[in-house]
């Protein structure tokens, strides 16, 4: 591949990346990282188990992409970040928690793809 066309895809991927972050999906003003799906299982445990205003969401994206995501988002700050996971707020209200590994509380199997929780205040 000549190196013009190897510029040009390289600048459409970016572009793409720069787009879907941009216009990614979201609940309650809070963005859902792309290409992730609601665990509707962990979400009802959230809301139902332990009685909590929360949704959750999977990707198969590594920790540390779904991370970089978060930390170029408006209005976040990283209360803690770390190799496995991380913790953001959003005014103080609304937390959110990234975790790969993480356990399946209803199974107790540990789960090797990224979870990812946004919970808010009533």
């Amino acid at each position: 591949m000549s190196n013009k066309k190897t510029a040009a895809l390289g600048l459409c991927l970016f572009v793409l990346a720069l787009v879907g972050s941009v216009y990614a999906e979201e609940k309650g003003g809070i963005p859902i990282y792309p290409g992730a799906t609601q665990d509707a299982e962990t979400t009802k445990f959230l809301q139902n188990g332990l009685k909590i205003n929360g949704t959750a969401y999977r990707t198969n994206d590594d920790a540390a992409k779904v991370i970089e995501f978060y930390k170029g988002q408006k209005d976040f700050r990283a209360i803690s970040t770390g190799k496995e996971g991380a913790m953001f707020k959003k005014g103080d209200k609304t937390s959110l928690t990234i975790q790969n590994p993480w356990m399946d509380m209803k199974t107790g199997k540990q789960m090797s793809d990224t979870l990812i929780s946004i919970v808010s205040e009533k």
